[in-house]
């Protein structure tokens, strides 16, 4: 099931009423959950620590914190700034199983000023849940985010 991603990008900019970037990123999340169809966790890793994501607001089960760059779905979208797209987290060798019901991913990285800022984690409990319009359509909201919140100053 395809969300309607332009009602959920006018929605998340009407909601994110402030630049903060920890209110924002914590109401991005709850919005998330709420708004995606058969999502398990919904989540930010920043980049806090050289090679390392760690946990940042999020909403579902306590998850692994710290996660290096050199290991799993979020640590490959922060290497390689690129979107993670996983259809069977269980196929991939090193993934990192924070919840053993989680089969799906999807992962986007946040980079600012040509400095990685995080990613956005999407775990779904269905195989293969993620399709090309999700990825443009979650893409389409991190930028939301990002154009709605100061990045560069982060506590």
């Amino acid at each position: 099931m395809t969300a309607d991603y332009p009602l959920l990008l006018r929605q998340l900019a009407a909601l994110l009423d402030t630049r903060d970037w920890l209110t924002n990123s914590a109401q991005t999340c709850a919005f998330l959950m709420e708004a995606i169809p058969d999502l398990n966790w919904a989540g930010f890793y920043l980049h806090r620590m050289p090679e390392t994501l760690c946990l940042g607001p999020f909403q579902g089960k306590p998850a692994c914190h710290p996660i290096p760059f050199a290991k799993g779905v979020c640590g490959a979208a922060a290497r390689t700034r690129r979107t993670q797209r996983v259809d069977d987290v269980h196929a991939v060798v090193d993934h990192i199983a924070c919840d053993a019901a989680s089969r799906a991913e999807l992962v986007v990285p946040i980079v600012v000023d040509d400095q990685l800022w995080g990613v956005l984690d999407l775990d779904s409990p269905i195989q293969g849940r993620f399709s090309e319009a999700d990825q443009a359509g979650i893409e389409a909201l991190v930028r939301v985010f990002m154009d709605r919140s100061d990045l560069v100053e982060r506590a």
